[in-house]
């Protein structure tokens, strides 16, 4: 039996453009939480999220597709959003993700899939059109990777893995990324960010950057510190330093083997981003023989703050065939 913490519905009620329904699948003794949007037997556009975020992350960007008749379903990783989260640390790998998101998609036999994937949505989404090759129709990849050997990690890459080791600044009894996510998102000022996460104070906010705090701290809200380990594990399995965790070997052979595929692929990009360069992914779509859609003024979670922008490129080349 595994021990997991699992967040109260009454955390979600409220949260802004966020009107969806739940799903569950079960997977061994564990609930994973899914969002299941437009027709039933549309293609599927399969939306991945990473850290820190959920499937709350692509609430712009649901309501344009259904609208556009396709079927969304975005899940969230164990360890994040409604899914259940098991408290031991340890029990969180990658290996673990991408398999709990292979079960989703057979049990829920999706077929004609469109893969939107974006940091640690990429290494867990992207293995499945390795794995499940015919299920998938186009490859959609927006500022992440897959580790393979001569991947050049950023400066802010090997900052943000440091600072969840001991010692770190993330490296603290319940970590607020709630602060973190309003701050990218520019609604929040760095010096009045610091001290929540710091201190652990609660940041005096209103409005927008309110609304979208209550949204990224819904998770883990009122839970105890174990309920934030799956957030803890994914920066600590970038292989720079756990390449066991990272599942580093598969990763190398996704990226090897996707780089012939013969299948739509596009690369949509945040140019500000400092994790994921935009050279790098430049790089890897001029690889894969893939159109490059750049965003110059967005940065890594260009889903929370260009949604529309990120639809529009997309609806575009599906209307091109």
């Amino acid at each position: 039996m595994t021990d997991f913490i699992r967040t109260p519905e009454a955390n979600f009620e409220g949260l802004k453009d966020f009107s969806f329904q739940p799903h569950y699948h079960e997977w061994q003794d564990l609930c994973m939480h899914y969002l299941d949007e437009g027709p039933a037997d549309a293609p599927v556009m399969l939306l991945l999220h990473g850290m820190p975020t959920w499937s709350y992350l692509y609430r712009d960007i649901i309501p344009l597709f259904v609208e556009a008749g396709y079927r969304c379903i975005a899940p969230d990783h164990m360890g994040f959003g409604r899914s259940d989260k098991p408290i031991d640390i340890h029990w969180y790998t990658i290996a673990r993700h991408t398999e709990i998101l292979t079960s989703l998609i057979t049990a829920l036999d999706l077929q004609e899939i469109t893969l939107l994937c974006q940091d640690w949505g990429g290494p867990t989404g992207l293995a499945q059109a390795v794995y499940m090759p015919e299920r998938f129709d186009r490859l959609v990849i927006m500022n992440t990777w897959l580790h393979h050997p001569q991947y050049e990690y950023s400066h802010a890459i090997r900052n943000w893995n440091q600072n969840w080791h001991e010692g770190g600044m993330f490296c603290r009894e319940k970590p607020n990324v709630g602060v973190l996510m309003t701050m990218s998102s520019g609604l929040m000022q760095r010096e009045e960010a610091f001290p929540a996460i710091v201190e652990g104070t609660e940041p005096d906010l209103s409005g927008a950057a309110a609304e979208m705090y209550k949204a990224y701290n819904a998770p883990v809200l009122g839970l105890p510190d174990e309920a934030y380990n799956g957030l803890r594990r994914f920066p600590l399995s970038i292989p720079l330093d756990s390449p066991d965790n990272g599942n580093a070997a598969a990763q190398a052979h996704h990226y090897r083997t996707l780089l012939e595929w013969d299948k739509a692929v596009n690369f949509v990009w945040g140019c500000a981003d400092d994790v994921f360069l935009e050279p790098w992914g430049r790089t890897w779509a001029e690889r894969m023989n893939a159109s490059f859609d750049a965003i110059p003024d967005a940065g890594h979670f260009l889903q929370n703050t260009h949604g529309a922008e990120v639809a529009g490129f997309v609806l575009e080349h599906m209307a091109e065939g």
